[in-house]
């Protein structure tokens, strides 16, 4: 091999190199539109309101950062907190809150992670999810029971299900 080949050859391993290297430093993800996620809001406080509940629902991001919260008129003013620190906690620990509060009770493993700032451990979050990635969580309260929010955080869920699906 000649000098000049080898100098090709190496540019080249170069080249491909620092373009591998380029790729694993980017990071790719899906997230919902805003239009998406006040679509999902909209059909949760719908099905909520059908159920006869006062609710407020938040939508959060993958990073729990929220993207739109509802409150119906009547809804109490500590469920605005409530709902977004559900969803908050559904999206950080990627699970549903009424799975974290099975698992982190007194004298469980995870009972500690009742006592981190702004996790809310009551069920009514729940992630929002396609094709195997996190797009974000939602969170509602106010209905009576945690296990009433979660029902009607799934009916919104189910509501947009075929916009969800990519």
């Amino acid at each position: 091999m000649t000098v000049r080949n080898l100098l090709t050859a190496t540019a080249i391993y170069s080249l491909l190199a620092s373009s591998a290297a380029a790729q694993e430093a980017l990071v790719s993800y899906k997230s919902l539109s805003p239009e998406l996620a006040l679509d999902l809001a909209r059909a949760t406080l719908a099905d909520c309101q059908k159920r006869g509940f006062q609710v407020t629902v938040a939508v959060v991001d993958r990073f729990g950062v929220t993207q739109v919260l509802l409150r119906d008129r009547f809804a109490g003013p500590h469920t605005v907190s409530t709902a977004s620190g559900k969803a908050w906690t559904a999206a950080s620990f990627r699970t549903s809150t009424t799975e974290l509060n099975a698992i982190s009770q007194p004298g469980m493993m995870q009972a500690g992670i009742r006592n981190l700032p702004g996790a809310v451990i009551v069920g009514g979050g729940l992630t929002v999810e396609a094709a195997g990635s996190l797009l974000g969580a939602i969170g509602v309260s106010g209905a009576p029971g945690g296990d009433a929010d979660e029902a009607c955080a799934k009916a919104g869920i189910d509501a947009v299900r075929d916009k969800l699906d990519f």
